[in-house]
């Protein structure tokens, strides 16, 4: 059974989030949280969330046993963006763009019962 966690407006560009993401597809779910744990990322932190998450929602709402989960699918898309501007020389702009992702992590049992 698929049991999912989603984390929206986190502060963080998706494209840094994938490469954390990338890494945990396909783990057990304990192994991929003590990867998590030791990762230098600070997406890694945010991940870590929202599998935590994705396996209290799997044991407390499904009855599944936690330590049968294994990391089906982590996505990370585009949320808002927030255009800021840095004032650059001769009174001209320059665009910053401050991205936000929405983190989503897909637990499955892997067939025991």
């Amino acid at each position: 059974m698929e049991v999912r966690s989603v984390a929206r407006h986190q502060r963080v560009s998706p494209r840094k989030v994938r490469l954390v993401l990338d890494v945990i597809k396909g783990m057990p779910a304990n192994q991929a949280l003590t990867t998590l744990q030791f990762m230098p990322q600070p997406s890694a932190r945010i991940v870590w969330k929202a599998l935590r998450s994705a396996m209290a929602n799997a044991e407390n709402n499904f009855n599944l046993n936690p330590d049968g989960l294994v990391v089906k699918s982590a996505i990370a898309g585009d949320a808002r963006t927030l255009r800021r501007f840095k004032a650059r020389s001769r009174g001209r702009a320059a665009p910053r763009l401050k991205r936000y992702s929405h983190i989503e992590i897909v637990v499955d049992d892997e067939g025991v019962f």
